[in-house]
């Protein structure tokens, strides 16, 4: 009985695939490009995420619901990013300041 019959795939392929994909990903800042960089790096990371849960967690012989529960996850995630990043990225709120970007923690401590 192969690998192959039982449903795995070739993990040396799969490593290999992830692998190159890593070069390219630590060579793509070498061109410095930021927009290029960008587009190239998160996809680069999406598509590695995506082959490590397919094929070392095995999620591509689960059952589809396994999948919906991963993207619903995500899905969450981003949604409660959206929704606290106008908070969080600014450096000065309502009732808080950022000391550390506004270097006013040094006044306070002495």
């Amino acid at each position: 009985m192969t690998a192959e019959s039982h449903g795995h795939t070739n993990y040396v392929k799969i490593w290999g695939i992830l692998l190159f994909l890593l070069v390219v990903s630590v060579v793509g800042p070498m061109l410095e490009i930021p927009v290029l960089t960008l587009i190239t790096a998160f996809g680069i990371a999406i598509v590695k995420a995506l082959m490590v849960a397919a094929y070392f967690m095995h999620l591509n012989i689960e059952k589809r619901y396994v999948w919906y529960m991963l993207i619903s996850g995500l899905v969450a995630l981003l949604v409660l990013f959206v929704g606290l990043s106008s908070d969080i990225m600014t450096d000065t709120g309502k009732n808080w300041e950022d000391c550390i970007a506004t270097s006013s923690c040094v006044e306070q401590r002495l």
